[in-house]
């Protein structure tokens, strides 16, 4: 057990240290020296992908206007090749157009673009991979085979009696099984890759949580039964004037929850991530205003809280993955949800 958590504890040190993006070089300038921490530069989005410390530049496809206002799209494999053709220019990381232009719809690829494409592929794969296993009877004739199918049984069984069925009606449930699961794997690998010190956490980014929380808002008011709307905009076993004061409420809480969604699991990440970088920044902070001799000193304790928060954000990924998927569970069973107006009928009679 001490050797286990020995070799954990020296590949994280490893892993730390040797991570290229994390912290900025100090500048050669006697005007200052850049930051020796840049922690925002690390969760911020990349027109590259990082691979072990190595950058690969992705793609740009933009579309925009000149200043004569015509209409314009440019392509282009890397932002310096973009830069090369002379109607953009690179100000603080972003393009720009030269002659005043501006950019009608960015549709570049990005790190955190590339991190959900490969988690949600990877969902996928795992998913169709399971399905051919188990329509070879191995799982479902005979016991299942290998740690990723046990793994995978238990994860789907969860995520189906535990999330959908518990939350949504009975003869609807299994329906939304696939999205929920979907869900679910997709936000885990995400989250899990964001672990990875080159690699960058998708979930960190608002854009994709508010993306995954769009989705779960568009299946719930699609999935949103008569009863359902009825409630929203026509309270009933209410007395009327109180409808005034719940029809809005209902309303704004339509738009609440899938909000509440994206900036619940957007907040978590990031902070996470932001939490890991400073307490290893620790280490080149003392390093850069003590000395060598500081810097290893303060290792011991940054690297050891790290191993902590490590195994401590494996946790949060993972729990962070299911509240989102059983938030999204209850938020469709609410809709789709078939009520029993009886008892409220009877309220209203002896109330009116």
């Amino acid at each position: 057990m001490i050797q286990t958590l020995r070799r954990v504890f020296l590949t994280i040190l490893f892993l730390s240290v040797s991570t290229s993006n994390i912290f900025a070089a100090p500048a050669s300038s006697e005007e200052g020296k850049e930051p020796i921490l840049d922690v925002m530069g690390t969760v911020a989005d990349h027109d590259y992908f990082n691979l072990f410390s190595i950058h690969v530049p992705l793609p740009k496809l933009i579309v925009w206007s000149d200043a004569e206002g015509n209409t314009r799209f440019d392509a282009a494999l890397s932002t310096h090749s973009l830069v090369e053709k002379g109607n953009f220019e690179e100000v603080d990381h972003a393009v720009h157009p030269v002659d005043g232009g501006h950019i009608i719809i960015d549709f570049s690829i990005t790190s955190h673009l590339m991190y959900f494409w490969i988690s949600m592929l990877l969902a996928v794969w795992l998913t169709v991979s399971m399905a051919r296993r188990y329509k070879k009877g191995i799982g479902a004739e005979v016991a299942p085979k290998g740690v990723f199918q046990n793994i995978f049984e238990t994860l789907f069984v969860f995520i189906r009696d535990d999330v959908a069925r518990d939350n949504i009606d009975d003869h609807k449930a299994d329906k939304y099984v696939p999205y929920l699961f979907t869900v679910f794997m997709g936000i885990a690998f995400m989250n899990l890759f964001g672990l990875l010190p080159w690699a960058a956490t998708a979930t960190a980014d608002l854009t994709v949580t508010a993306t995954l929380a769009v989705i779960t808002f568009f299946i719930t008011q699609f999935s949103g039964t008569k009863d359902y709307w009825g409630h929203i905009f026509w309270f009933p076993g209410v007395p009327t004037w109180v409808r005034g004061i719940l029809t809005p409420v209902e309303i704004l809480g339509v738009f609440t929850k899938p909000f509440a969604l994206a900036i619940r699991l957007f907040a978590n990440m990031l902070s996470g991530k932001i939490m890991i970088i400073a307490i290893l920044g620790l280490i080149f902070i003392f390093a850069d205003i003590f000395g060598a001799g500081a810097g290893i000193g303060i290792s011991v304790f940054s690297v050891t809280l790290t191993v902590i928060l490590y195994a401590l954000k494996v946790f949060v990924g993972l729990l962070q993955a299911y509240i989102f998927t059983l938030l999204s569970a209850v938020f469709i069973g609410m809709a789709a949800e078939d009520h029993d107006h009886e008892e409220e009928r009877y309220h209203a009679e002896h109330i009116a």
